[in-house]
């Protein structure tokens, strides 16, 4: 086995392993998100009419006011804005993944982060621990018929 540091790494698998592990992170926090945003919507909505029927007063003397109606209309898409906000954040946390891909592999090409990699020849014996050293007896289990 051979001990040495890596030399160039591919920019753009690099790059591009990047977006995907960003993608992947962003579409699930954007998903959570979406949720929380379409859950407080919803709370909003009911604190907005329970305020306005223990107070009452018009909805326009509210705090939101006239928003109430758009918060319903998140509140009742829900399944609209959670893969909505997801898709967004996932893109996003890919262009960010892309981003520090590139700028991870180019400071590895240029020496500022060195990669130390093992490399075993095909040829060579892979070298065993010292727990593996020491020999395990086992008995041999006769079959039925002997």
């Amino acid at each position: 086995m051979v001990n040495d540091y890596l030399v160039r790494l591919s920019i753009r698998s690099a790059m591009f392993a990047g977006a995907i592990t960003g993608f992947v992170f962003g579409l699930f926090a954007g998903a959570t998100l979406g949720a929380l945003i379409s859950w407080f919507a919803g709370a909003l909505v009911d604190w907005q009419s329970q305020l306005g029927f223990s107070l009452g007063i018009a909805q326009q003397l509210l705090p939101l006011g006239d928003q109430v109606r758009d918060l319903q209309t998140v509140s009742d898409r829900w399944f609209l804005v959670i893969p909505g906000v997801g898709l967004l954040m996932g893109l996003l946390g890919a262009f960010i993944g892309l981003l520090a891909g590139g700028l991870w592999a180019t400071l590895v090409n240029i020496g500022v982060l060195p990669i130390e990699v093992t490399v075993m020849r095909r040829g060579d014996i892979p070298m065993r621990r010292a727990t593996d050293r020491r020999q395990v007896r086992t008995r041999r289990r006769r079959a039925v018929g002997e």
